[in-house]
């Protein structure tokens, strides 16, 4: 058995002192009660008289809770706004209040002679005090804050993209609250709710302050225990009893789970359960299937046919605009943080960070909110619904928009069957693999019938053998699409296979829009080049080359006129490398060190550096690799043809 670590005495002390403080009070409760005497006890007509007060108090309390708790804690986790911190203090403020002090805090807002007292029996005829309805109110009052602070707390680990994913394939604001955030955030809700329930079961303070203690109004089972104490104390005492055995109850059917954030509902790649599942019948690498034939069919619905050719303007962090054609398809493209997600967030309407005029077709759509758009996104993680199958989860988009329960059932089985998936139509997303997870998202987004179609990085979470699969399917359902479709990726095969157009993005600024062939012959980025697996060499146009930023000169067959900043792309085939100086035609070679040799397919990557010239890489055979004995740290020589330089300007 393994050696656990000691426990400091010096904190374990103490905490046995504080868990003997909380412990030894309930101790003397069972210690004092009466067993043989508790069922006449509780059955006392006074006792019971106050229980179902205390149950009917309690429950509205909660009710009242829920109707008004639940808003405050979605605004105050969701909605920024002035006074948000105000706002949190008066929440928590019944929490740390005496409750004497709440209760005569309400009987100076709605008494006879409070704030609002006066004009509520004057316009409605309601007196709050020394009613029912009182203790009610005091109840919420004091309980209230502990149902706002869980949901709060559930809804602000629950990532927006859910929300986000939902409003793109049309929910309204007050669907996706209903469909997607409260069921997600469901166990923090009923975490909340029980505990609100319980403390306005236990009210006592604020409740005898503001209401009073009349038996069969306000006298709720504390205020019973308050008056027992004087005249019979064995029977407070099993009293007592009752409400601490409902509240440790509700407590220990919580376990924890106030505490908890909402789960995702997905396993990763590779997670017991997902990819591993027995018998799965389209995994991610493990027992997948061939998918079925996705060859462009005609749409299977009328909604489909029409043409949206888009025009998009866009500024702020992302400035450009952006004219193509109906059936074309964009790969965006560039480093981490060149505002490729914030340019499909922009269309969407979702960030501040960026703003676009958007018209798809003759439809200028920029003042519509996200869920009337007709735009679908296909987040990074796909963002999968996790109380949700498959099905449901395909067919979430044509529900949103009115279509049949039993019509957009069979649009979205159709869609899984198309991407392989069908088998898994009943299946939630904890229980997909990632790749499966992937091809849902997907045929959720193609089943939505979108104008615009949104995808980042739609297949980064898919094995190689999986990968090339949907993205054959993928390539065959946008063959037919009749919008646009913007793919952010950042593999050169997606953007050379899937796309018709390749737009290059740095920091928020187009660098190039081209076809992928004139991309790939002279990428205008450095990133780009380095994507596409060229060596790319920044610089300053000479003569003869050019003048490299990090040092050292390049000659190249066709120089730009001097002066012009400019790219020099190295393809790493072209790049000879040698043990001992070359002679013969290179008119560049350098010096260097091997510094990593790595395998790409058949052939061998090999990364040298230098003091010359900035790092290289270099493509061989294994052959060649193991002829010139190269391993890392063996001294080399490269060359490279003037002739195999493509020089472009930036």
């Amino acid at each position: 058995m393994p050696n656990r670590p000691r426990t400091p005495l010096a904190l374990a002390v103490p905490a046995l002192l504080a868990v003997a403080l909380l412990l030894l009070p309930l101790a003397g409760i069972l210690a004092r009660t009466e067993w043989g005497e508790i069922g006449t006890h509780l059955s006392r007509p006074g006792t019971v008289e106050a229980l179902k007060l205390s149950l009917v108090v309690s429950f509205w309390a909660l009710g009242l809770s829920l109707l008004l708790g639940v808003p405050l804690a979605w605004l105050l986790a969701r909605v920024p706004f002035r006074g948000k911190a105000f706002v949190r203090s008066l929440v928590l403020l019944p929490m740390v209040l005496p409750p004497t002090v709440g209760g005569v805090a309400l009987l100076l807002a709605f008494g006879r002679r409070g704030l609002l007292g006066p004009w509520l029996e004057h316009t409605f005829g309601i007196v709050l005090p020394f009613h029912t309805s009182g203790a009610v109110l005091s109840a919420t009052f004091v309980a209230m804050p502990f149902l706002v602070i869980s949901l709060e707390g559930a809804l602000a680990g629950l990532r927006p993209r859910y929300e986000e994913t939902a409003a793109s394939l049309g929910a309204s604001p007050l669907r996706v609250f209903g469909t997607v955030t409260l069921p997600m955030v469901a166990p923090g809700l009923l975490a909340g709710a029980a505990l609100t329930w319980a403390r306005a079961l236990g009210e006592f303070g604020a409740t005898i302050t503001f209401a009073g203690n009349l038996p069969g109004t306000t006298q709720t089972l504390p205020l019973e225990v308050y008056l027992l104490l004087q005249d019979d104390p064995e029977a407070a005492t099993s009293v007592s009893l009752l409400l601490l055995v409902i509240a440790m109850t509700v407590l220990v059917a919580l376990r924890g789970r106030f505490a908890a954030a909402p789960r995702s509902g997905r396993t990763g790649p590779g997670t017991p359960g997902a990819a591993d599942v027995p018998g799965d019948p389209a995994g991610a690498g493990v027992g997948a299937v061939p998918l079925p034939d996705t060859s462009p069919s005609p749409a299977p619905e009328k909604e489909d046919a029409g043409r949206w050719a888009l025009h998009a303007e866009v500024d702020g962090f992302v400035r450009l605009v952006l004219d193509a054609e109906p059936g074309t398809t964009i790969a965006v493209v560039g480093p981490n943080g060149a505002g490729k997600t914030t340019l499909l967030r922009a269309l969407l309407g979702l960030t501040p960070r960026a703003h676009a005029t958007l018209s798809l077709g003759d439809t200028d759509v920029t003042a519509l909110p996200p869920h009337r758009r007709q735009v679908a996104w296909v987040p990074q993680d796909g963002a999968l619904f996790p109380h949700l199958t498959a099905l449901a989860n395909t067919a979430y988009g044509l529900r949103a928009r009115g279509v049949p329960r039993a019509e957009a059932r069979r649009t979205a089985r159709m869609w899984l069957d198309r991407l392989g998936v069908g088998a898994l139509a009943g299946r939630r997303p904890a229980q997909l693999s990632g790749g499966q997870a992937q091809r849902v998202a997907l045929a959720r987004a193609l089943a939505a019938r979108p104008r615009l179609l949104l995808l980042d990085e739609p297949l980064a979470a898919l094995d190689q053998t999986t990968r090339a699969q949907v993205r054959h399917a993928l390539r065959g359902h946008l063959a037919g699409f009749g919008g646009v479709c913007l793919i952010v990726t950042h593999d050169p095969v997606e953007a050379v296979s899937l796309a018709d157009r390749v737009l290059v993005l740095e920091d928020g600024r187009a660098l190039q829009d081209a076809s992928p062939a004139e991309v790939t012959r002279h990428p205008r980025s450095p990133w780009v080049a380095r994507m596409l697996g060229r060596n790319a060499w920044p610089g300053t146009a000479t003569g003869d080359g050019l003048a490299l930023a990090d040092g050292g000169t390049l000659v190249a067959a066709e120089p730009l006129p001097a002066g012009a900043e400019a790219l020099a792309v190295i393809p790493p085939e072209a790049v000879a490398v040698h043990r001992e100086r070359p002679g013969g035609s290179p008119r560049n070679v350098w010096p260097g060190t091997v510094r990593e040799i790595t395998a790409s397919g058949s052939r061998l990557r090999v990364l040298v550096t230098s003091d010359h010239v900035p790092p290289l890489v270099a493509e061989i055979t294994p052959q060649a690799a193991a002829d010139l004995g190269l391993a890392d740290g063996t001294p080399v020589w490269t060359g490279v043809k003037a002739t195999e330089v493509t020089v472009v300007p930036l």
